[in-house]
Order: structure tokens, then C-alpha cells, then sequence
């Protein structure tokens, strides 16, 4: 027995040693936390997205706490976060409109073909990059997928070849607008009820041939906007949503069925393609 007392004092003093040191280097490389930043943090929902411009949620949190950044800036936050942080730092915060990702493309595999059989990289950015895209719309949805990848909360899907949000979980963090080589999808507010669905600057022949559901810029949403709400330019319509009081005119006009009324989710399209 007592050939294991030595061993058994001598590991019970180097623990001894070492949880002293430990408490030394504690107070000595001690860093005092900005209270601030910390509750800041604490009114982030830690998505770390980066959609506020800044690495990631602390990043941000200590850009507010030093006035270098609004306190509204979190989308996936929204009006909770904002108005939590603009508790925090003591300043009012106005009413902060929930965003949501829309794909501009409506080239669905009805609508439009391919140039050719693609059989490489299952990647958007690598058909870019290495072949200007497979279809013959070169604005088009390559429907690979990349933006769904990077989709944490499982709101895009790829339905008959076209990238489709479904906004109910969306936070607007921008990571699928960043990862479009086309860049199709775009960051629209809760209050926007009509978007056009297409991309393309082609004239209205050339968009005839190439897809059946693109714009044509024909004009006739433009002339029958009560609003003036509706520009035609370089071979597109676009919506001024300033002007616009979301009547729906637009959409019912389209001869191309282009405009469409959000939000536009998924299981939606899904079930008015079957």
C-alpha cells in the first residue's frame, strides 16, 4: 500500500501547482467584457450570417456598441432585435420591415431549353464559369443548386429546373443572393406583393425563342398601371414599388404571365406545375 502513497501526493501536488498557476494567469491576462457589447449580442438571434456587413454577430454587436453601426441592420432579427438593441444603446428605432429572398426567373423546364446535356460539376458557378451557363437563356436559373446549399434554413428547392424560395423561414440573411453566379435573387420587403420574374435584357423576339415565360417588354403593364408604377427599360419591365399600391393589375395584364404576386413559395409552384 505504501508504494502508491508517493505517486498519489506527488500527482495531487502538480494539480495543486497547476490550479494555482491557472488562477494567476486568470487575473493576470484578464479581459475586462464590454457590458454593452455583450448585451447586444444577446439580442442577436447568433445566425452569424454576415448579412449585416460585418463577420458575424459579435462582430456587429461590437460595430453598435462603438456607434460605428445602425442598430437595425440584422435581418434575421428583424423589428425584435432592433428594437432591443436600440434599447441597449438608448436610441428610438423605427419600424423594421421583415426581408425575404425572390429569384428572378421564371424559365422553368417548360418554358425554356437547354444548349446542351451537362454531365460535370453539379455546380451553378462552375457551368458559369466554365460554359456561360447551359440554357439558352443566359440570364436564366442554371437550377444546380448552389444557392440551396448554402441555405441553412432549408427555404429554397430547385422545382422543374428553377430555384424557388419558400419565405416562410427566410431570414434574409443574403447568403443565396451571394452564391447566384446570375445574380437572380435579390432581397425584397415583406411589403412588396408584385415582382417581375425574369432577368433577361434580351429583346421581346429573342425572349420569345428562348423562353416562353419571360418578359417581352411589350408595355402592357406600363399602360395599364393606374399608379405610373411601371418602367419599361432595356428590353424589361421594371416595378417602382415607391409608386406602386400593389392593385395587381400588372400581373393579371401580363401577357407572359411574368409578374408575379408574392410571396411565391415553394409548395405553391410546386402544386400549380402539377
Amino acid at each position: 500500500m505504501e508504494q502508491y502513497v508517493l505517486p498519489i501526493l506527488f500527482f495531487l501536488l502538480i494539480g495543486a501547482v497547476i490550479g494555482v498557476l491557472l488562477t494567476v494567469a486568470s487575473k493576470v491576462f484578464f479581459v475586462k467584457t464590454d457590458e454593452t457589447v455583450s448585451q447586444i449580442s444577446d439580442a442577436l438571434p447568433g445566425a452569424n450570417c454576415g448579412g449585416c456587413g460585418y463577420s458575424g454577430c459579435d462582430g456587429y454587436a461590437r460595430a453598435v456598441a462603438a456607434g460605428e453601426a445602425p442598430p437595425d441592420l440584422c435581418k434575421p432579427g428583424g423589428a425584435e432585435a432592433a428594437k432591443k438593441i436600440g434599447a441597449v444603446m438608448g436610441v428610438e428605432v423605427g419600424d423594421v420591415e421583415r426581408v425575404t429572398a425572390f429569384v428572378r426567373c421564371n424559365g422553368n423546364c417548360d418554358a425554356t431549353e437547354d444548349k446542351f446535356t451537362y454531365i460535370g460539376m453539379g455546380s451553378c458557378a462552375a457551368i458559369e464559369r466554365f460554359y456561360n451557363g447551359k440554357g439558352k437563356c443566359r440570364a436564366g436559373c442554371h437550377g444546380m443548386g448552389d444557392c440551396t446549399r448554402v441555405c441553412e434554413n432549408g427555404c429554397i428547392s430547385v422545382i422543374n429546373g428553377v430555384a424557388t424560395v419558400d419565405p416562410t423561414n427566410c431570414t434574409g440573411c443574403g447568403k443565396c443572393v451571394k452564391a447566384c453566379p446570375n445574380k437572380l435573387i435579390v432581397l425584397v420587403k415583406e411589403s412588396r406583393k408584385y415582382m417581375v420574374r425574369c432577368s433577361s435584357l434580351d429583346t421581346g423576339k429573342d425572349t420569345r425563342q428562348i423562353c416562353k415565360n419571360g418578359c417581352i417588354a411589350c408595355g402592357i403593364c406600363k399602360k395599364k398601371c393606374p399608379s405610373d408604377a411601371i418602367i419599361i427599360e432595356n428590353n424589361h419591365a421594371y416595378i417602382d414599388h415607391a409608386k406602386c399600391t400593389n392593385c395587381g393589375i400588372c400581373m393579371s395584364v401580363c401577357p407572359v404571365k411574368c409578374i408575379t404576386g408574392l410571396p411565391l413559395n415553394s409548395q405553391a409552384v410546386c402544386a400549380e406545375q402539377k
